[in-house]
């Protein structure tokens, strides 16, 4: 009767061990779980624009709509046969329509301007030759010889445009990748741990911005990651 009544209290302590043993493990796995660091990795690029779209812009003006015509006529011309010296083909080029405006329309006497019309016109320059069109930005004082007056700002207007990113996006996520992952280790050495499975990550946006304002065409393209590693 005495060893029956041993039978319950020997399981029950079985029992209470196990617990105790199940109960430390999943303790530990816990703390191990919530040990992890978070950070950021960087990757640039530097690349060279495929696109340059430069919009010539010029102002015209005359005391009649002939007048006008034939003054805008005159400057296309000169436009065009600028950037066909420089070896633009016709399927680069293309024209905007004018702005014309009739400064009588509200003036009367002796105030009214001098030249009825004005008009501002552009002509598009969309190719993928960019260092040609770089070097066209640098002669356009050769179109201010021939009479045709610029708006201001006409340099500024001229834009250099990366179209690739897709092609080495995997490449920079890869690099900022094995960058944070650097970055971790390093932390990992200072808490005498080690580097375990990625938790989570978030991938930046990437960055395209010029170089500085002297080489525009050159680019630098940006991206930052930002991931979590368990630390074992």
């Amino acid at each position: 009767m005495k060893n029956e009544q041993w039978i319950p209290a020997t399981v029950l302590a079985i029992g209470l061990v196990l617990a105790s043993v199940i109960l430390a493990a999943a303790i530990r796995d816990f703390r191990i779980s919530d040990r992890f660091v978070e950070v950021k990795g960087f990757a640039e690029r530097e690349v060279v624009s495929d696109l340059a779209i430069w919009p010539i812009q010029y102002q015209l003006t005359g005391n009649s709509l002939d007048e006008l015509r034939a003054a805008m006529d005159a400057a296309d011309e000169s436009v065009i046969a600028f950037l066909k010296l420089r070896g633009f083909s016709d399927a680069e080029i293309s024209r905007t329509p004018p702005r014309i405006n009739d400064q009588w329309a509200h003036a009367s006497g002796p105030q009214r301007p001098a030249q009825r019309y004005t008009a501002e016109r552009g002509i598009t320059l969309r190719t993928d030759r960019v260092q040609a069109t770089r070097t066209a930005l640098q002669d356009a004082a050769d179109l201010v010889s021939q009479g045709v007056v610029l708006t201001p700002g006409w340099g500024q207007s001229a834009q250099f445009i990366f179209t690739g990113l897709e092609e080495i996006k995997p490449e920079m996520i890869a690099e900022a990748t094995a960058d944070a992952r650097r970055a971790a280790a390093r932390f990992a050495a200072d808490s005498e741990a080690r580097v375990g499975a990625i938790r989570s990550a978030r991938q930046g946006f990437f960055s395209i911005n010029e170089r500085d304002s002297s080489t525009p065409e050159i680019k630098l393209v940006r991206v930052v990651t930002t991931i979590e590693y368990v630390l074992d």
